[in-house]
């Protein structure tokens, strides 16, 4: 059996913080600055660098959440994007305009004379400060969250006047500006050099010989290997169809690995591989250790495994996030979005998860802003309700961390935490979720607004997602698998850096992207081994949609 007749066979990073003092003779470091409605210390802080409880020292008399038009004191820098304040030269000629467009109501825009200049004045003053959107029959907070990938929250937090709901008409805040354009400018542009052409290898276990005489239910239903490779080449092979309709020209070759390495070698001593501009797989570490001291070409390793860290070769491009990453990621999100509460860690007395636990405890016990860090122990099994009941607080935020995977210690917090008093509230997060997560009710989930880190998220709205899964189903007689969404993502993304003309590494430098569910972040070069740190924080709503919040 050959491979064409296989294919037919299956349809802990943080931005750089600046710590500021006051003292005397240092007033010219600082600024005032009047905050805006539904501005908090944490998101000023945020946007400029420096940690929430400096710019809280800076202002000892100011609460976490002051109110509209508050002056505050913020350090002077060179560039201050979002924070410029008109010079009173400027400020006479703009009064007019401003009374004018801050006299109008939003919601009534149409009555207004020279309603469309007055439309656009208003839509022009707005987004000098922030991303726009203008409210169309059927919009709903659950389509614009998706959207822009924000929260319910802090939408109305930027427009308190959508608290009755949306309006037809209304022009409303989104997101402050400078949080649109930092992610614009971070983010790779997809550029093709003329007459481009590139030459591919994918080295992956097809198993031809071994699985020739095997039909295609034995084959499929009994190995779990059989189902990655199939999926991940037939998902690369939309992403090659696809350069291709762009004019770029792909060669393409295929060597199959077969089982345990017994073909590696072989394939090293008769092929050229040093040919390619790029190789994909093999997928087993020491294939990978082997072929990246025998070529010259980036090595791309397109699955996970434990081994990853093992890599040190710089030609290898590690596609999945290391594990480590999801706990900072995790770490870093409740760090600077948790205000005034409680936290809880659960533990199921493991090594690993009691280590996991403790170094929640050493980076979230340094935020000001949480009370209290307690650890819940599992000694027999499971957790009972009473210790929660101990800990948990009335009238403050809970958020309860799992560093546990355990069936039982999950279902019986989850249970425990849903069954409480109405006056405690509980927020649940996890580092990943896995299989565990899989087996409870997500309506339970997404009652304790369950949010966790991960690797990928699909937003099914997507157009690009949309015209994926048609063009997929088109060629393959069925919907893409979660390895084939893999393979496109993976593959377009290495192809179409490499379709610029560039070095892949230098395209590294230039930015992350989004793919149809992935995120490529090889940005930082601290290390020698490019690898993706590319995380999604993800929470459920209560109708079981998924928000991004980061």
């Amino acid at each position: 059996m050959g491979i064409k007749y296989m294919k037919n066979l299956k349809l802990f990073v943080f931005l750089c913080i600046l710590t500021f003092t006051v003292s005397c003779g240092q007033q010219n470091k600082y600024i005032e600055y009047k905050v805006k409605e539904g501005e908090t210390m944490r998101g000023i802080a945020k946007r400029l660098h420096m940690k929430t409880k400096d710019l809280l020292r800076l202002n000892p008399d100011i609460t976490k959440k002051p109110s509209a038009n508050t002056v505050i004191i913020i350090p002077r820098k060179k560039s201050q994007k979002g924070f410029k304040i008109s010079p009173k030269a400027k400020k006479d000629s703009l009064v007019k305009q401003r009374e004018t467009v801050q006299s109008l109501d939003t919601t009534n825009i149409d009555l207004i004379s020279d309603k469309e200049l007055q439309k656009k004045a208003y839509i022009a003053e707005l987004e000098k400060e922030f991303k726009v959107h203008e409210v169309k029959k059927g919009d709903t907070f659950i389509g614009l969250t998706r959207y822009y990938n924000v929260s319910k929250e802090a939408i109305i937090a930027l427009n308190p006047i959508l608290k009755d709901g949306l309006k037809l008409g209304q022009i409303i805040k989104i997101l402050p500006i400078e949080e649109v354009y930092e992610e614009e400018e971070l983010l790779y542009k997809d550029t093709i050099a003329e007459n481009i052409s590139l030459k591919v290898a994918f080295m992956l276990p097809f198993r031809a010989k071994e699985l020739d005489t095997l039909t295609e239910t034995e084959i499929f239903s009994n190995s779990k290997l059989a189902n990655i490779v199939t999926d991940l080449y037939l998902g690369a092979e939309i992403a090659i169809d696809s350069l291709r309709n762009q004019g770029v020209s792909v060669a393409v070759e295929l060597y199959d690995t077969e089982s345990n390495s017994t073909n590696i070698k072989n394939i090293v001593s008769n092929y050229d591989l040093n040919s390619n501009h790029v190789i994909f797989g093999p997928l087993y570490s020491e294939e990978v250790d082997f072929i990246a001291d025998k070529v010259k070409v980036p090595i791309v390793f397109p699955v996970f495994s434990k081994k990853q860290t093992q890599f040190t070769d710089s030609k290898v491009v590690k596609t999945y996030p290391n594990k480590l990453l999801f706990r900072a990621k995790l770490l870093n999100y409740i760090s600077e979005n948790f205000q005034d509460g409680n936290i809880v860690v659960v533990t199921d007395n493991t090594s690993e998860s009691n280590f996991n636990a403790s170094q929640i405890s050493a980076v979230l016990e340094q935020n000001d802003s949480i009370f209290k860090v307690s650890t819940i122990v599992s000694n027999d099994g499971y957790i009972k309700k009473e210790k929660f009941t101990d800990v948990l607080q009335p009238n403050m935020n809970n958020f309860v961390v799992l560093t546990t995977n355990d069936a039982v210690i999950v279902a019986s917090t989850i249970n425990s935490l849903i069954s409480l008093p109405e006056e405690v509230k509980a927020r649940v997060f996890s580092f990943d979720k896995l299989n565990t997560y899989n087996k409870i009710d997500n309506k339970k989930l997404a009652q304790l607004q369950f949010t966790y880190v991960s690797n990928d998220y699909l937003r099914e709205d997507s157009f690009y997602a949309k015209d994926f899964d048609a063009t997929y189903k088109r060629v393959n007689g069925a919907l893409p698998s979660y390895y084939a969404t893999k393979g496109f993502d993976i593959t377009y993304d290495i192809l179409i850096r490499l379709a610029s003309g560039k070095k892949l590494k230098n395209t590294f430098k230039e930015g992350f992207s989004y793919r149809i569910e992935s995120k490529f972040d090889y940005t930082d070069q601290s290390f020698k081994v490019p690898e993706n740190k590319g995380l999604f924080i993800l929470k459920y709503n209560e109708d079981l949609t998924l928000t991004r919040l980061e």
